[in-house]
């Protein structure tokens, strides 16, 4: 491409992507590759859905951009389906664009209704890619929980820890990102985090859930902070939730918003509460309660998980993690991962390459055939280098 601007500096394997068909994607050659990492974590329902496609369509005919001055219903048909699997009773949704937004007007509500300034989030999370989040040199506490990873209390922690209390207490966010850990998916231990957030809510502060990557069915559940067995009190969801239409969503607990109707909070952007987006993020939800996705994604990714870990080999790959259709695989060093990398891609299959390891998250569409030829395919691509 002679226009286009890389930023992400990758060196594409893929010259000319023209066409695709559910979990494939296929070049100007005619070749076809499974898509393990869904496009950029987005198309969980495959590429080229038809039932998306059609609702697309359809929404296009009728109506796709309202602005301020008026509304549409579909807004608060899909709102309400987005407060169904929160369970976030009569709370209130925004539509945005990208999660990066999400987790922005997510943060700005909390600043407003506690009147502080300082965000706290795990060290190693990956919350946007606004100044604002990823910029920590000012307005964050990052709380280090490495030597949480193998302390001796990690599955009952200790509220009194050090750690713990070292918390300030003028904090006005908690931002959990559950498990991605900037797409190297560690999951830190569940007392640990229901700890964090009794602290910061008992010293007034919110909790706010990132789901752009662990969302919509990704874990297993339909979001990552179930697994933890929290509430939070605001959730930003992108990626999945749009099936690779740009889209994402801010869902507001209803005890917030009794909070908002007493101090009003003002925002504006032009395509907030676009219906397009909208009926689009109800199409999703429908097909995944439907299909019964997500119990599904719990079980490939189990069968996915057991068999990759399986493999483990300490002078190549050292460990593999994962959760529901969320794996990320250690590999040794980085020459192992491009030549691992580039045989997967030969044989017909994009995984995600974060230089020392492999992200995979395949649509949840995925079944237990492709996934044992992926598993054939890999364990064939590591006796090589052996």
């Amino acid at each position: 491409m002679d226009y286009i601007y890389n930023c992400m500096g990758h060196d594409l394997k893929i010259p000319n992507v023209v066409d695709s068909d559910g979990l494939y994607v296929i070049d100007d050659r005619g070749n076809r590759y499974v898509d393990l990492e869904s496009g950029t974590w987005c198309t969980a329902l495959g590429h080229k859905n038809e039932r998306i496609n059609r609702v697309i369509t359809s929404q296009i005919d009728r109506l796709m951009h309202t602005g301020f001055c008026y509304s549409n219903e579909i807004l608060d048909r899909s709102a309400a389906a987005v407060l169904e699997i929160t369970g976030f009773g009569s709370g209130k949704c925004v539509f945005l664009c990208s999660g990066s937004e999400g987790v922005e007007i997510s943060r700005q509500i909390a600043k407003h209704l506690t009147g502080r300034t300082l965000s706290m989030t795990l060290h190693d999370s990956y919350l946007g890619a606004y100044s604002s989040v990823s910029d920590r040199s000012h307005g964050w506490y990052l709380f280090n929980w490495e030597a949480c990873m193998t302390c001796k209390n990690r599955d009952n922690c200790d509220y009194e820890c050090p750690s713990l209390k070292a918390v300030p207490k003028d904090i006005s966010d908690f931002v959990f990102e559950p498990g991605s850990s900037s797409g190297f998916v560690r999951f830190p231990p569940k007392t640990l985090i229901r700890n964090l957030v009794k602290r910061v809510k008992s010293q007034g502060g919110k909790v706010i859930a990132n789901e752009v990557t662990t969302g919509t069915g990704r874990t297993g559940r339909w979001f990552g902070y179930q697994h933890y067995d929290i509430e939070p009190d605001m959730v930003a969801i992108g990626k999945s939730i749009g099936n690779g239409y740009p889209v994402s969503v801010a869902a507001i607990r209803d005890s917030v918003m009794t909070e908002l109707d007493k101090k009003p909070f003002k925002y504006g952007q032009s395509h907030m509460n676009d219906p397009l987006g909208a009926a689009v993020v109800r199409e999703v939800i429908e097909i995944i309660t439907e299909r019964n996705l997500i119990p599904e994604a719990e079980r490939k990714g189990r069968l996915l998980l057991d068999q990759l870990q399986s493999l483990i080999d300490p002078e190549i790959m050292p460990d593999v993690r994962g959760r529901g259709l969320m794996i990320a695989i250690d590999l040794i060093n980085e020459q192992t991962t491009e030549t691992l990398h580039d045989a997967l891609i030969r044989n017909g299959y994009i995984v995600g390459n974060r230089r020392t390891a492999f992200r995979i998250d395949p649509p949840l569409i995925i079944g237990d055939d492709d996934i044992k030829s992926f598993l054939d395919t890999f364990e064939e691509a590591m006796k090589s280098i052996t």
